[in-house]
Parts: C-alpha cells; structure tokens; sequence
C-alpha cells in the first residue's frame, strides 16, 4: 500500500490530491482513504472535476486536473479528505466547438461519469424533475453468502420477461414495496409457483423517466420502459424502496440473491445501441461532451447517424466503446451476479464505426469469448430500426441466441386460422432448422408475446392497435399484429367469446411450451392481463401497464394451464434438447414426429390447420425414470376434427394432460386412440 505522506501531494481549490491511477476507469475507493478518479477522452483539451456535497446546488471544489495528470488519453486524480457518502461529482470537459468536424465540448455542461456506479437526481420514481443527475461513489460491500450466477443452461430456461415497475405497483398487487425489487422478492412465490425459472428485466439502468414532458389527457406521458440508457453502470434508483437512502445497489442486488435462492436466474435487456443524449438538439450528459467523436457514428458533416430510431448510433465497434461495452458487462456479472443479458436492437452492436454492418464484428467474437461472460446467456434481438433484419443470420458465434421473430408471426397467424402457416409452423416445433441448422436448436429464443406489441389477451380480444393515450394520434406501434378479437372488439360479456379467447391463449401457450427452443413468456400473460388494446405502453406509468392482480383470481384456469405446460417442460427433457431430432431412438419410435387425422399420416408441405405431433421420450436416451410418450393435438379449424392416436407400446395407454377447451377432461384415459378437438382448441396427452 502507497503511504500518503510518499505521495507528491497538491491542494487544488481546497482539496488535497495527488497523481492518479489509470485504472480502474470511473471512481474507486483506495485502502489509503483516497478516492481515484479516471476517466478518458482522446479529443478533450483539458479536464475538471466537480465535488459537491450530497444535494447541494453548487459544487464545493472544481479541480482542473494538471497536465501532468493525463497519460495518453486518459485524465486520473485521487482527492483526500472526502466523506464518501456524502459526495457527488460531474466533470467539465474543455475543447473545440465545432458540431460540423464532430467536436460538441461546451466547458459549462457538467457531464456524468460514463463508469459512475450510482446516479443521484431520481431517487424517487417521477419526482426531482429539476435536480440534476450527478455521480455518486459505490461501496461494494454487499454479502453475497456464497451467491453466484446461477449457469442454467440456456436450453431449461423458461423465461419471464417482466418490468420492475409494473409487476407490483398496480393497487391490486399483494406486495407491500409496490413497483419496486423489492416488490418483486415479495412476489417470488407467484413465480415458483407458476413455475418460471429465469426472469427477464427490462431495462433497469439508469435512465431518465421524465426525459418526456408532455401531457395526454390530464395525464403526464413518461419514458416508462427506460430504453434511454444514461448510466450504463448505475441501477435504476427509482425502482428501489431504499432508493432516497442511496442503497438502490443493495437492494437489486438483494433481489438477484433472493430470486438465485429460489432457483430463479436474472437476464437484463440492455440498451447498447444509443443513449438518451439523442440527436444534436438533446440534453448533453456525458458521451457527447467528454468525447462525441469516439462515442457516437457521424456523418461527414458530424451529424448523428441513426440506425436506431432514437437520433444516435452508439459507435460500438470502435476499440474505446467496445471495451467499455465489455468493462460494463462484466461489472454487472461480477458485482450483480447477473445471469445474461438480451440486446437491443443487436444488429447495431454488427455495424462498423461508420453504420456498415460486418461480416465478424469484433465486439460480438469478444463477447462469446470473453472469461467473465463465459458462462453468462447472450441474447440478440436481431432486427435494427434502419431495416438490418439479422434472423437466423445474426453475424455471432454460437454461443448467441435470437429473438425469433419468425417463430413468433408464425404461431399468431396460425392460431387464428391461417392454414398457410401449416407447414412453417412444423419447422418452428421442431427448433427453427431452416434458421439454425448450423448454431443449433439452442439459438432460438420463441416467443408469441412480449413487452413490444399486444399482451396475449389482447392479442385474441383486439384486430387494432389503441394507442391515444400514447399522444401521437395512434401512428405508433406496430400496424399488423396478426390479432385476431374472435369476434368483437375489446372487453366483452359475450361468454362464447370469452370461451373462445381463453381457447386461444391456452392453445398459443401450448404451442409455445411443447416446441424445441427455449420459450419466453410475458409477464402477466399467465391472467390475461390487458392493456386495452395499447400495443406500444412504452410511455404508460398507469394502469394501462401495471399487471392486475385481481385477474388471478378470476382467470384462476388460464394460470393452473400455463403452470401444468411448464412443469410438463421442466420434467421432460426431449422437450429442450440441444440438437435437432435424427430420426428414430430407443424407443422404436421417431423422437419428434407429425400426424394428421390419420396417425402418421399428413401432408406437411400444404396447408393444414388441424395436425398432431408426438415426442418419444425412451429413459435409456434422457435418463428418466420411465419412458414416455407425448402427444399434441391441434385444431386452429372452426369445426371439429376427430384425430387418431399413435399405437404405443404393450403396456402404455394415452391419458389427458391439459385440454383447452375443457379442464373437466384432464386425467382421463383415451381407451379408443381417437380424440375429438372441438373447434380452435389444442389437447395435449401423455402416456407412460
């Protein structure tokens, strides 16, 4: 340890300094009672740090750093004396001003720490509208209790995408710390009973909430779903109930521990691909003042290109941000014990620093390979706001899963009705082959719902989007949403078609659960909880988001469904094979095979809406206890269809699993090998 009376020690506006290390970047702690600052900016003439007094409006010390304190591109100090829960900092970077070769530095903007660990200024969820963001040090001290990542293989995972925020605070949640982590350790029950086992989260960086400041009908619209990244390193204090007591770090990191405890891994949807700085007309809060050129794409003229549809393109593949990518990554694996993250709109993390997309991105390559991310889950959304539509040719190694888009299209089209879907829809059982014959089934990520589009219950209750309150005269969201409202427009008391609409969640879930891929779920969907037809909530701090709890207890067979299909998933392991079927195995029979009225019969090239298909589970090849046998029937016809059965082995006989058109039926043997599916519904047996 360097003593401090050997240090070359300065007093700079008050402040007792010295020298600084390189890294690690951001601010640290040091043993000797120091605080190291480090920061980097190849274009900057000169740095300055700003130390405030928790709260203050006016800084008490700003420190321009020597000469002698940078090398290379890098600005390092260490300050003494400071009590570190009471301080904050921004810097001031000084140099050209010429928004046509790219340079945007202005000596009078305090900027933010683009590796700062905890932001000040939104504490509290939607108030502090005028106090600005500043950085704040992080004591990482949190006991873990032996708590790591949990290193579930991709292909178990049944995920459940969820926002923070809106999985608790509606007034009909249980939970007492409403829309916080908190609250969601409080509803931790409801996810090991539906049987979920991963946990997706939307966005929970730092973000600004009140970046929009317009009213819809008396209402305040906010940046509700927080994909507007300001502090990449720093968690959402607004999401925590000990937020406005600095320890929002502590209590996300509680609710990993607690979800890990209960077998429950954690993904985060992060936002590399633009920052809520936006075009050149918005705010500037750290990128575009410490070094604009290294951080964003520009044009020759130095204007924003935009590949996002969010006014700037995060220049990911330039060294600098790549490694700040990765440092940021492994930041939220090592100090988080997250689990992997989702990304959005990938395809930019594939554009070279000029917006050209790249055969083999370095900044993917050194993510599949990197140590700390080894064992982490890496999931692309694989489509760009600039139409770089990646599916099934996502330019990553392996280790990368997608979004599947397609899977996803194809399962709404067909469950509505559209017997042209038919033979796609068999390829999408089996794993998507004709996307990812070369990566694996373990690529594909199936979803029918998420938080971009239609809930499940509206996707079956509504033919158009209803996004007004969204203020932009409903041209946001997406027009074709493949939804179909079985026969009348929103909320109904027509009991045949809320019959019918419970039928068609039940049978898009099915579908869901019994494909080869790992399955995504979204929140809610398990009560068909609705957003009365909004299909793009991204602004939505309301009801219209939050999930309602009351629907539990009234779509109370919808949930004891999807918790039936989940278990059916985790206690069958030729469900999440890895590699796509070949053939026959030990039981004599195709792993996978399709039928159509007739067993073994059915024309798999033209369309169809009514089929089977089956899953031969023997226990030498999956080391179950016994073998099994798995049998779905499928009618997306508005007639009735009689369907044979396979013939099993001596000894075997099929018995209901679940039937969505009558939970009266479960459990019963099928002595005949025929089955009658009453229109639009989905049966599933099994036999063993």
């Amino acid at each position: 340890m360097t003593r401090v009376d050997e240090l070359d020690l300065v007093e700079i506006d008050g402040v007792t300094c010295c020298h600084g290390h390189v890294l690690p970047f951001g601010a640290s702690l040091l043993s000797n009672g120091g605080i190291n600052f480090s920061i980097n900016s190849a274009d900057a003439e000169g740095c300055e740090l700003q130390l405030y007094h928790r709260g203050a409006e006016n800084c008490f010390a700003n420190i321009r750093l020597p000469d002698n304190y940078r090398i290379g591109n890098n600005y390092s100090i260490i300050v003494f004396g400071q009590d570190v829960e009471d301080l904050e900092y921004t810097y001031h970077f000084s140099g050209k001003m010429d928004p046509s070769a790219g340079f945007r530095f202005d000596a009078s903007v305090p900027l933010l720490d683009p590796y700062a660990k905890l932001l000040s200024g939104r504490e509290i969820w939607g108030e502090n509208s005028m106090k600005p963001l500043r950085c704040k040090l992080l004591q990482e001290d949190y006991p873990w209790e032996g708590d790591r990542p949990l290193e579930i293989p991709f292909e178990d995972m049944v995920i459940y995408e969820m926002h923070v925020r809106g999985f608790t605070k509606d007034p009909s949640s249980p939970a007492k710390y409403r829309g916080t982590y908190a609250g969601v350790v409080e509803m931790i029950p409801h996810l090991k009973a539906l049987g979920i086992n991963c946990v997706e989260l939307l966005p929970i960086f730092e973000f600004d909430e009140l970046q929009y400041d317009w009213i819809v009908d008396g209402r305040r619209v906010y940046n509700y779903w927080g994909y507007s990244t300001v502090g990449f390193f720093a968690p959402k204090s607004g999401y925590a109930s000990s937020g406005p007591h600095g320890l929002a770090a502590d209590e996300l990191k509680n609710m990993v521990r607690q979800l890990h405890r209960n077998g429950i891994a954690v993904i985060l949807d992060v936002v590399f691909n633009h920052t809520a700085e936006e075009g050149s007309e918005g705010p500037t809060l750290s990128y575009r003042g410490i070094d604009n050129r290294t951080y964003y794409m520009l044009d020759e003229n130095g204007e924003y290109l935009d590949f996002t549809g969010c006014r700037n393109t995060v220049n990911c593949n330039n060294v600098v941000v790549r490694q700040h990518i990765i440092d940021c990554l492994r930041y939220w694996v090592s100090e988080y014990h997250m689990d992997g993250f989702r990304f959005d709109e990938a395809p930019i993390l594939s554009r070279g620093t000029n917006g050209t997309p790249l055969q083999n991105p370095p900044l993917l390559e050194a993510l599949a390979h990197d140590p700390i991310l080894a064992k982490s889950t890496l999931i692309a959304e694989c489509w760009d706001a600039a139409g770089l539509y990646q599916q099934g040719s996502f330019p990553a190694p392996a280790k990368w899963a997608e979004w599947n888009g397609q899977y996803r299209d194809c399962i709404r089209r067909f469950i509505k009705g559209d017997a042209g879907m038919g033979p796609e829809l068999l390829l999408r059982i089996q794993g998507s082959p004709d996307l990812y014959k070369d990566k694996g089934i373990q690529a594909t990520l199936n979803f029918v719902t998420c938080h971009d589009g239609f809930t499940l219950n509206d996707l079956v209750s509504y033919n158009e989007k209803h996004n007004l309150n969204n203020g932009e005269d409903n041209r946001d969201g997406a027009g074709d949403n493949a939804s179909w409202n079985c026969g009348e427009e929103g909320h109904t008391d027509n009991p045949e078609i809320e019959a019918l609409r419970n039928r068609q969640i039940k049978n898009a879930f099915a579908l869901l659960m019994l494909s080869r891929g790992t399955p995504m779920m979204l929140s809610g969907d398990e009560f068909r909880n609705s957003q009365n037809g909004n299909n793009n909530a991204y602004c939505q701090d309301n009801p219209i988001s939050w999930l309602n709890w009351d629907n539990l207890d009234s779509h109370a067979d919808v949930f004891n469904f999807f918790r039936k299909l989940i278990h059916l998933r985790r206690e069958h392991p030729v469900l999440r094979r890895r590699e796509y079927f070949t053939e026959w195995n030990a039981s004599g029979y195709p792993e996978l095979s399709f039928h159509g009225e007739q067993a073994w019969n059915l024309n798999m090239w033209a369309p169809f809406l009514t089929f089977g298909f089956m899953y031969a589970e023997p226990s030498k090849d999956f080391g179950t206890e016994s073998d099994c046998f798995i049998y779905c029937g499928v009618n997306a016809h508005w007639e009735s269809h009689r369907l044979e059965l396979p013939i099993l082995p001596e000894g075997m006989q099929w018995q209901i699993y679940v039937d969505s058109a009558n939970a009266d039926t479960e459990k019963q043997f099928v002595p005949d090998r025929q089955i009658t599916l009453t229109p639009r519904s989905l049966m599933v047996l099994t036999a063993r």
